[in-house]
Formats: structure tokens, sequence, C-alpha cells
């Protein structure tokens, strides 16, 4: 079972990354399909988020998933909040019975470069500086999770999500989200082929 990466962050909330070595019979049968996802590997990679929760709470009930105007996924009850991610042959998703929760896994790719200039403002470029595509990759990703986090849609990632001081050592990035004046710490972590980063509330 291709679980690539897992873990158990308090006793409510938990996150797993799912290798995608599998093909779409694997999932079918299993993963109700409530939007309709015509190209092939793009409805593999949804099968394979939805097909993680259940995975990381037996008692997740994917069924009746809802998805909002913004396309945000979401239970009505909220029994559990979720967020799910998918870029290559992998899927990643996070779910808590307590917290609001965002997630984004990327690969970091030289194009990158080339629409930093649109998620960045002038004090994150110098702070964080604009060199490197991983730094690059990492830092659009950190504002994809809160993005998914937040899950209202409207916001402006230079105007709105304000990255801070990033503790290396805690492998995390501190954040200020203007919308709701709240502060954010966005949990991040380097694989060999992809970028994680996660948030809660």
């Amino acid at each position: 079972m291709p679980i690539f990466f897992q873990q158990q962050i308090n006793d409510t909330t938990r996150l797993g990354i799912w290798k995608i070595e599998e093909p779409e019979a694997f999932f079918e049968h299993n993963v109700p399909v409530k939007q309709q996802v015509t190209h092939p590997h793009k409805r593999l990679q949804h099968f394979a988020g939805r097909f993680l929760l259940p995975y990381l709470y037996p008692a997740f009930p994917y069924r009746l998933i809802q998805i909002a105007d913004t396309k945000k996924p979401f239970l009505a009850n909220e029994e559990y909040h979720f967020s799910i991610s998918h870029c290559g042959d992998y899927a990643a998703a996070i779910v808590s019975k307590t917290a609001r929760v965002g997630i984004d896994i990327e690969i970091p790719t030289p194009k990158i470069e080339k629409i930093a200039h649109k998620f960045l403002n002038d004090n994150e470029k110098t702070s964080f500086g604009m060199t490197d595509n991983r730094q690059l990759t990492l830092l659009w990703s950190a504002k994809e999770s809160v993005f998914k986090w937040y899950g209202d849609g409207q916001v402006d990632f230079s105007d709105h999500i304000l990255l801070g001081k990033n503790e290396l050592s805690e492998s995390l990035i501190h954040c200020h989200f203007t919308k709701t004046a709240i502060e954010l710490q966005i949990h991040y972590h380097h694989f060999e082929d992809i970028v994680l980063t996660w948030v809660m509330s």
C-alpha cells in the first residue's frame, strides 16, 4: 500500500501523502466522484485524494462530501474538517475533528520563477529571495495551504497572505492573514520530488 508519508499531528488531526501507483479500478468502486473529471490522470488524482480520507479516519463519511461554490469540498455538519491536494503522482489529505485545516503539495519546477511576482509582495521578495526554485515553490505552497484553509475564495496572495519569519529548525513559516486578522503557522516538509505544506487553526 503506497502511503508515501503519514503524520499524526495531534490527538484529532492526521495527514498523509499517497503515491499513486494503482489503476483507476483500484479506487472507483470505493470512492464516489461527484465532480465530472474527464482527464484520466486528474480523475486518478481525484480518486486517490478522496481514498485517503477514510484511510486517515476510517469513519470519515466521504459519501457526504459536498462542493462549495468556491470548489472547496466540505461536510455540511463539519464532523470533520479536511483538505486535499494533488500533483503529479501524489495525493495528500489532512483531516481534523477539531480544527480548520489546509494542505498543499507541489513539484518544484523552473516555471515558478515566472509567476513569483504575482504571489510575493516586496517584503517577502526581500526576506526570502527569489532565486531558488524549491524555495519559491515552498512559498507558493505555503500560500496555497492558507487559501485552502480559508476556503471562501477572493484571496489576493500578495496582499492577504503575508509570510513572516521562517523558523528553519521547526520547519514552519509565520503568517498573518489580513482578511481575518489572524496569525497562522504554516508547517512544511521537503521531500526529494515534492514540497508539502499544511496549516490548522
